[in-house]
């Protein structure tokens, strides 16, 4: 019974460790070496998600419940809030990526998952585009957003509260991987 329950864990955990491996973001892609204004925007929201892959990665449900103090966000709202975030993203620069749950239906790891997709896709976005203002909100004619604000709006917004969560995280005992290097987008085996 006990070899049975100890393959049944190692199998458990190569599952877990394998679907995790599958997403996005665990170290940052490589640099291009051809720069535009979309390979820039797409590189930040390359970074944006390396850090919101490793401060979400792990997290327990006493993590999840920390709350700072009585007026703020928890750490779960704060993670649907960038959720959020993302979901604004994906609308503003018209990129496609496919979710198959609501929001109210989604486990934390479901969200994390469909966060990482969703930053992904973003970034894919800018990196093709060869003029950014096509990313400009127009409506009637008229430049309702300008894209530079999708700069200091969202994207800013979603480092702002992964910066947040890692923040979080440490706070309730639980910091951030220490071999990740965020200057390099890396992890030291």
């Amino acid at each position: 019974m006990k070899l049975l329950f100890s393959l049944l864990l190692i199998v458990l955990m190569m599952t877990t460790v394998n679907a995790q491996s599958k997403l996005p973001y665990y170290e940052i892609p490589t640099a291009s070496e051809n720069y535009s204004a979309g390979v820039v925007v797409s590189r930040m929201v390359d970074a944006l998600g390396f850090r919101y892959y490793w401060a979400t990665e792990g997290l327990t449900e006493k993590d999840l419940a920390f709350k700072p103090n009585d007026k703020g966000r928890n750490m779960r709202e704060t993670i649907t809030h960038l959720y959020d975030l993302s979901n604004m993203l994906l609308s503003l620069t018209k990129t496609k990526v496919t979710q198959d749950k609501e929001k109210s239906n989604m486990t934390f790891d479901e969200m994390r998952t469909q966060t990482l997709l969703n930053i992904k896709g973003i970034s894919n976005r800018f990196f093709k585009s060869t003029d950014v203002a096509e990313f400009n909100v127009v409506r009637d004619g008229k430049i309702a957003v300008p894209f530079l604000n999708l700069i200091n709006g969202p994207i800013a917004d979603a480092i702002w509260h992964t910066g947040q969560v890692a923040s979080f995280r440490r706070s309730s005992g639980n910091p951030i991987n220490s071999k990740i290097n965020h200057f390099s987008g890396t992890v030291k085996e």
